[in-house]
């Protein structure tokens, strides 16, 4: 009897080892690919927005195409810090003189959007700040995995994240 017994275990953990250990690795690898893809193509779209001065809806909606091909679905965050320059400085970001000091008003994802359906185009102006910021709604693989074997629990977990920041050096037109 205690030899079925231990043969059923080590049949049950030899399953584990063979089986599920290796799902999870190559899904936690799918995971850092998708992550990496997504990272660029923020990267690229936050750089294009800065040496442009601009944000275009074939570039916005291009950049959301782009990061749902990795068969996930992503939650975008864009944050516009417009410079909002006060009447009495001189002049822009280049002189280190001024007189008062430049405030920033945000707009964000909704607002972005409303611009690029009415105009298609969001335009931004030297010395403005891009800040985007994407993670992933759904549950990957591994997430559920994770989930099962270590008890994680909490809907405000993701596996996939990427943001970024510039500055926009170019006046949009």
């Amino acid at each position: 009897m205690s030899d079925t017994l231990i043969t059923i275990i080590a049949i049950f953990l030899a399953a584990v080892l063979m089986f599920v250990f290796p799902l999870m690795s190559v899904s936690e690898r799918n995971d850092d690919i998708a992550e990496l893809a997504v990272q660029s193509a923020t990267t690229e779209f936050i750089n294009k927005a800065r040496t442009t001065g601009a944000i275009t809806s074939d570039d916005y909606y291009g950049f959301v195409q782009k990061i749902s091909s990795t068969g996930n679905s992503f939650d975008v965050d864009v944050e516009l810090k417009i410079l909002d320059k006060n009447l009495s400085s001189k002049v822009g970001q280049a002189n280190a003189q001024k007189i008062g000091e430049n405030v920033y008003y945000s707009k964000y994802t909704s607002q972005m959007e409303d611009d690029l359906r009415n105009s298609g185009k969001c335009v931004l102006k030297e010395g403005d700040i891009i800040s985007v910021t994407v993670k992933n709604t759904n549950q990957t693989i591994a997430q559920m995995l994770k989930n099962f074997f270590y008890s994680v629990t909490g809907n405000d977990t993701y596996q996939i994240a990427a943001s970024g920041t510039a500055m926009v050096t170019a006046n949009g037109r």
